[in-house]
């Protein structure tokens, strides 16, 4: 049982990170919080099974494809549901913009693809061993978009100015940071990252158009607990929702597990509402 709750736990868990982390480089570069990143977690999962399962194609092929239409979905958002809003005296009809986009994808998903969640093909020709590979990709692909990310925003200076428009975007704009095309690109990554949770995680929640729901709701959880905007804050909050869903779900059933994790998730934000790895922010009055 012990082993059950680590090894699916911190591999479903990673897929709520990395959910998270989508949320968190969408939000940071446009102070928008789309509503998107499970749409982009549900198609990654039903786009590889769609190249590998019935066109053929061999993984590598897929993953890249799959990545590519992450970041294109990205864009379409940013250009479709994002950038008019952020043009509107009423900015937070976002809420509105972004979820009737999501919303309308998962319906052609859902025609197109169908409304039953159908098996994904295992990635890599190889025996479980010790531990099967549907529990170590996500966790894998969650540390690879990690160390990818702060290489990134440490490193270069694409990233600095990825920061520099997250910290004060009106300064950046004054010192002449192309605004528009720097958030064009981190809802790219954005989307990549979001199509890579689902695609790694498949296996264990197979290509399934009703995972948008799951995958949004959970994956904002992370970035609740962990602070909106901590990238490191969504890696531990997911581990933890994991581990905790999983251990509720095996002690008190499925539906009852749900339950728990509301619950704690109420609890947690009624006593530190910036996250458990946030930080208050003063404000001037």
């Amino acid at each position: 049982m012990l082993e059950s709750i680590i090894t699916y736990g911190l591999a479903i868990g990673a897929v709520y990170a990395m959910i998270g982390i989508t949320y968190n480089v969408m939000y940071s570069s446009s102070r928008v919080f789309s509503f998107t990143a499970g749409m982009l977690g549900m198609l990654g999962g039903v786009l590889g099974a769609l190249f590998i399962t019935k066109w053929g194609m061999n993984t590598v092929l897929a993953f890249g494809l799959v990545l590519a239409c992450g970041a294109v979905i990205g864009i379409v958002t940013e250009i479709v549901t994002v950038r008019p809003v952020l043009k509107s005296i009423e900015q937070h009809l976002y809420v509105l913009s972004t979820l009737a986009f999501a919303l309308m994808v998962q319906q052609v998903t859902a025609i197109e693809w169908g409304t039953e969640a159908q098996p994904f093909p295992k990635l890599i020709p190889v025996e479980a061993g010790l531990l099967d590979q549907k529990f170590w990709l996500p966790m894998l692909a969650c540390t690879a978009a990690i160390i990818g990310l702060e290489a990134l925003y440490r490193y270069t200076l694409v990233g600095r100015a990825f920061l520099a428009i997250a910290e004060d975007s009106y300064a950046a704009r004054a010192l002449g940071l192309p605004e528009t095309k720097l958030r064009l690109a981190c809802y790219a990554i954005a989307g990549m990252i979001g199509a890579l949770a689902g695609f790694t995680g498949a296996q264990m929640l197979l290509a399934y158009f009703g995972n948008q729901a799951i995958l949004n709701f959970y994956g904002f959880v992370p970035v609740a607990l962990g602070g909106m905007g901590s990238n490191r804050g969504a890696i531990i909050g997911g581990l933890a929702l994991g581990l905790f869903q999983q251990a509720a779900s095996i002690m008190f059933g499925g539906i009852y597990a749900a339950v728990a994790v509301f619950i704690v998730f109420i609890l947690i934000l009624l006593l530190r509402p910036e996250g458990l790895a946030g930080v208050t922010v003063a404000r001037r009055v």
